[in-house]
């Protein structure tokens, strides 16, 4: 074997059992305490925040987003909900921008991949322009391309006491109906067998445990890309096409984004191996931003929602906000 070949393999399996074990860990922290968060901030309560109607509604919306772990087409059950709930159409959408972007999971991977700056300078962008474009799409009457079925009350839940909405229990490109008991459906004609009380932090943990083996193989394709690219992939052919000296890098990157639609687990190890190429801080937040903000699924699922106008004003806040967002990294930062 080549001596160059085997450097190359060398490279890509230290690369490669680094990325596992940093990700690994981290993935496992965040979610346990996004999990701990989650006992206090279900999503029933953040329908109720987001239904009303003040100004402030626009903010909390964003801030909500940022600590709700949705990707981008298990945001599409949740507003849903909001629609029934009769939620303010600005908030709305404020929440449909953040929340895939802010996700827990991608600000701690910037944080340990590229460091406080570069996160809080993405976190800064990505909140500011969905607050920013919810405002305007409301302002400018975009309400009126929501389709009216999608107000309409499905899959109600049934008890005793009548018909009730369901409440939406957000899962990666799930529904799940939950019910709700009240006073009046009770049974108090034979004592009911207490199930075993589980503490809340063990259960936390086997919720973290099997999302993790969920998204383990995502995890997986996103470190051996990223390994192989750090490994295999000359440096000056990154930088020939996707440096800081390439003007059309950026738009690029951002409209690649959207139909590649990669997890955050597997595009913050693949960008990071990028980065190490020599590819454009800017660009990297261009793919990002584009790939975990809108996908062709998310796309497909909102059809069912918002009239093509609407769709189109999605998708242009999206390309917006992640071209904007890297060109002004590289003039920025």
């Amino acid at each position: 074997m080549p001596a160059e070949v085997l450097k190359m393999l060398t490279e890509t399996a230290n690369m490669f059992v680094f990325l596992a074990i940093e990700l690994t860990l981290l993935y496992l922290v965040i979610s346990y305490l996004v999990g701990v968060i989650q006992e206090f901030i279900t999503p029933a309560k953040v329908q109720a925040v987001l239904s009303s109607r003040n100004g402030k509604g626009y903010v909390i919306a964003a801030l909500l987003g940022s600590i709700t772990p949705f990707c981008s087409c298990s945001t599409i059950p949740f507003l849903k909900g909001l629609l029934r709930a009769r939620a303010g159409f600005g908030p709305m959408m404020v929440f449909l921008f953040a929340s895939p972007l802010l996700n827990p999971m991608i600000i701690g991977l910037f944080i340990v991949t590229f460091g406080i700056k570069v996160a809080l300078f993405y976190f800064t962008m990505a909140l500011g322009v969905s607050v920013i474009a919810g405002y305007l799409l409301e302002k400018w009457g975009f309400e009126r391309y929501v389709r009216q079925e999608a107000y309409a009350l499905t899959q109600p839940t049934i008890s005793c006491c009548g018909t009730t909405p369901a409440v939406i229990q957000p899962s990666c490109c799930t529904t799940k109906p939950v019910t709700s008991t009240s006073a009046c459906c009770v049974d108090t004609t034979a004592a009911q067998p207490q199930p075993k009380r589980v503490l809340p932090w063990l259960t936390i943990w086997r919720t973290t445990w099997k999302d993790f083996k969920q998204v383990l193989p995502y995890l997986i394709i996103g470190i051996s890309l990223g390994s192989l690219i750090y490994g295999f992939i000359p440096t000056d052919l990154i930088v020939q096409y996707a440096g800081e000296a390439t003007w059309y890098a950026i738009p690029i990157a951002a409209v690649i984004g959207i139909p590649l639609y990669i997890r955050a687990e597997a595009v913050i190890p693949l960008s990071a191996a990028l980065v190490q190429k020599g590819m454009a801080m800017g660009s990297v937040m261009a793919l990002i931003i584009g790939s975990a903000g809108a996908s062709l699924t998310e796309v497909i699922l909102l059809k069912a929602i918002f009239k093509k106008q609407m769709i189109a004003a999605f998708l242009s806040v999206i390309l917006g906000m992640a071209i904007t967002t890297g060109l002004l990294y590289q003039y920025v930062m």
